[in-house]
């Protein structure tokens, strides 16, 4: 049943907050588009913990990289009565017609992580330019210039070509002048690691090994970055962002030099409070924190949240450790010299 807001007089209150009061009978659907990733873990633990805290329900569905399954997965979360929408969408475009059918039941929409170019849809996420920047200038500084692969995530999804915004803001001016050169750059569908490492292997290839550093998009994709690599004896600077536990590692390791931490449990539960907010009847601008932005490829004026990413290091690994992120016994499993988190 959709909520409306009560009493003119708590205006003098944030709308999040006046929301809360009533969401003990509302019911938010969040839609995966490939719960098999491990952060999406992390993310619904995160929205369920906060619905929880407010008094709101959780149901769910898994559109296994299937942009087809995710817009009868949306159906069905609409039939099960959801009076809100969180969606990770799978394709940016094929997502559309969801968006439709929700306005048509009065349902809103908050866009989870990747861009869903629709004004009426709330867009949040952490700045994914601002973590393509921070992977390019880590990576930069340990390797400096010479060969470069890019191995960008599913040429469906937005956010891929925001992080390779993000990365050539960094390195472009190297890119145009020639003492960085693009040995190779590859999209990787559903953003596989066993795609990323088909795609490493094959630059590998067509570069005769002759690669100095790598910039993927992800850290699964990294992780099949760095078994191509292995394969080849190869050990050069590879970036990657989420933070997942398995790259945590492989930065206390050696084998990655940045993870871009982006804390999913913070999104999951600023998530989990706009969906209840909007299901309560604020307006989308009215959401604590929006700002309006228009930076997709369409230019279509969105209110939006970004939070800020935090790049894990060796020198920074602890941030993940004291955040309780990931154990230091995790972390630290076969640590080389230096990493100050696991002396």
């Amino acid at each position: 049943m959709r909520l409306t807001l009560l009493a003119a007089a708590a205006l003098s209150t944030s709308l999040t907050s006046m929301a809360y009061a009533g969401s003990h009978s509302l019911t938010v659907g969040v839609s995966w588009s490939n719960f098999q990733e491990e952060r999406w873990k992390t993310d619904e633990a995160a929205i369920k913990a906060k619905l929880e805290e407010l008094g709101a329900n959780y149901i769910s569905s898994d559109a296994q990289a299937s942009a087809a399954k995710q817009l009868t997965d949306i159906e069905a979360l609409i039939a099960q009565g959801a009076n809100a929408l969180i969606i990770l969408a799978m394709d940016k475009d094929a997502i559309g017609t969801a968006i439709d059918q929700a306005a048509a039941e009065d349902i809103p929409v908050v866009g989870y992580d990747r861009l869903i170019e629709d004004e009426r849809a709330f867009y949040l996420t952490f700045d994914n330019k601002g973590v393509g920047r921070i992977i390019a200038e880590t990576v930069q500084g340990v390797a400096g210039d010479g060969n470069y692969a890019i191995i960008k995530g599913d040429p469906g999804d937005p956010n891929a070509l925001f992080l390779l915004e993000g990365m050539m803001e960094v390195i472009g001016d190297e890119v145009a002048a020639g003492t960085i050169k693009i040995a190779g750059e590859a999209f990787s569908d559903g953003w596989k690691p066993e795609n990323a490492q088909k795609n490493m292997e094959q630059i590998l290839t067509a570069n005769n090994n002759e690669v100095d550093a790598v910039l993927a998009e992800n850290d699964g994709m990294a992780g099949g970055v760095i078994a191509a690599l292995a394969a080849q004896g190869l050990t050069i600077p590879v970036g990657g962002q989420d933070g997942d536990l398995a790259a945590l590692n492989r930065v206390a390791r050696g084998t990655q030099t940045v993870s871009v931490w982006k804390n999913s449990r913070d999104l999951g539960a600023k998530a989990a409070e706009i969906a209840v907010a909007l299901a309560g009847g604020a307006a989308l601008s009215d959401v604590d924190g929006a700002v309006q932005w228009s930076g997709g490829e369409k230019g279509v004026e969105m209110n939006a949240i970004f939070l800020d990413p935090t790049p894990i290091t060796k020198e920074t690994l602890n941030l993940a450790i004291d955040a309780g992120h990931i154990s230091k016994e995790q972390a630290c499993e076969g640590a080389m010299d230096g990493v100050a988190a696991c002396q």
